[in-house]
């Protein structure tokens, strides 16, 4: 390894990174606000809050895979030096946000008629619960066409603007929240519901600010987006679908799995459910760290390979891949120190304190692992090569991870069950199969583009 060339690469994906990071860790912040605020109020209140984020947060995670295929194109469009093709591209996403966002809508006043009635909640719950998804629908639209355009600045390297429109967001989520949840300034109270309103205004306020300024940015003027609208295209929205489509059902296979096992342990009591969702909801925001460094990647290999310069696409794997672990080893360590004082911040009980420990030292371990797998998929997705991240992470997540889990957990096929332990040594064997294979994948790629130049 050369020190420069290490040096160097860092320097630039850091660069690109810390802003996405940033703005990862602020979408957090709105999540814990809305939680906090809502408890205030009451238990069912937050609960109603908790239950209908994790309704929503999968539905338009899968969106938001799918427009993560724009930063791809537009790399390897920017590196080709093919700016004209940008806009077009974009409104093609556009155009596929803007109708799931509307189907999102729809859905909700389709669906809930049929579904209220039938779910077992408390009636305040419920109906709380469907009151927030009420509200929160209606900012879907935005937070779509805001992705996308989140998007379109960052495939050309522009990511401050996705941080600072990220930190006016909470900025006005917060004071939305008390409006709503309250009922101050004549608005009714909503209690935990209010969260929905707060959330939805958030979400056109961050598309209106993203869309002012791709249009007065000195630094976008070279794939301007303004000069010529552009009406569906099935060619090229077909080209966005088919590198997006894989990276969504990746991110919901990840997402899906975590809450998957959340259901299955039920069964084992409240305190394990507890100590369960303490280590994931930790392990989460570690994990933006590599992830807002895959996303670097993801832009900075596809402009490389638009640019045909194969050697530096292959170096920032490199280099990326060695910056990743060296990361991961400094999370690792924090974690297995930390751990009792990091279960701490989330409940006095004592037994949940130290299972959540327990479990928090077993996700240090998969830590490097999940370095590896990450910064590997954002190569990948660089290289538009995504259909292979879907087929490998259904694969390690799903079929090597949760059946491993269940038997560790669940029976005495290997050794006695062990509960949520042997579902976490599942997550363990999961990732590593996950960056075994899209590591070996990503050497494949490299040497058929190499050949096919």
């Amino acid at each position: 390894m050369k020190i420069s060339e290490f040096k160097t690469n860092t320097k630039s994906l850091m660069k690109l990174a810390y802003p996405i990071l940033i703005a990862q860790l602020v979408q957090n912040l709105m999540g814990f606000a809305d939680t906090v605020m809502a408890g205030r109020v009451s238990a069912i209140d937050m609960a109603a809050v908790a239950v209908a984020s994790s309704v929503w947060l999968p539905l338009i995670l899968t969106i938001y895979g799918l427009v993560m295929a724009l930063a791809t194109i537009v790399a390897q469009l920017a590196g080709a030096k093919k700016f004209a093709d940008v806009a077009k591209v974009t409104y093609q996403t556009a155009w596929i946000a803007l109708s799931l966002g509307l189907l999102l809508i729809a859905l909700y006043y389709v669906i809930t008629p049929f579904v209220i009635d039938q779910i077992p909640l408390e009636a305040h719950l419920k109906q709380l619960l469907f009151d927030y998804l009420g509200y929160i629908v209606w900012g879907a639209p935005g937070f779509c066409l805001y992705l996308v355009l989140r998007n379109y600045s960052e495939g050309l390297s522009h990511t401050k603007p996705t941080m600072i429109i990220s930190i006016i967001g909470l900025l006005i989520n917060i004071p939305a929240n008390y409006i709503f949840i309250y009922g101050e300034f004549g608005m009714p109270a909503l209690g935990g519901a209010g969260c929905g309103i707060a959330t939805a205004i958030v979400y056109w306020v961050m598309f209106l600010s993203m869309l002012t300024y791709c249009f007065v940015s000195k630094q976008l003027k070279h794939a301007p987006l303004f000069e010529r609208f552009y009406w569906p295209q099935w060619s090229a929205i077909k080209e966005v679908l088919a590198i997006g489509f894989p990276i969504s059902m990746a991110l919901l296979f990840e997402v899906s799995l975590f809450a998957a096992v959340a259901i299955i342990l039920v069964p084992f009591g409240a305190e394990v459910v507890a100590s369960h969702q303490i280590a994931i909801n930790f392990s989460g925001l570690v994990f933006m760290v590599p992830l807002s460094l895959a996303m670097a990647v993801t832009i900075q290999v596809g402009f490389a390979v638009g640019d045909n310069n194969l050697a530096k696409a292959k170096e920032i794997c490199h280099y990326s891949l060695i910056l990743s672990l060296i990361i991961a080893v400094g999370t690792a360590l924090l974690t297995v120190v930390f751990r009792h004082e990091i279960a701490q911040i989330y409940t006095i009980d004592k037994e949940v304190i130290e299972l959540a420990a327990s479990l928090m030292f077993l996700a240090a371990l998969f830590q490097f692992s999940d370095a590896i797998q990450v910064i590997s998929a954002g190569a990948l997705r660089g290289y538009k090569d995504t259909k292979s991240i879907l087929y490998i992470t259904f694969f390690s997540y799903w079929v090597i991870g949760l059946s491993l889990g269940l038997v560790l957990g669940l029976t005495n096929w290997i050794i006695e069950p062990i509960g949520p332990y042997g579902f976490w040594i599942g997550f363990i064997f999961g990732l590593t199969a996950a960056a075994i294979l899209l590591a070996w994948r990503l050497h494949i790629i490299q040497k058929r583009v190499e050949l096919a130049h």
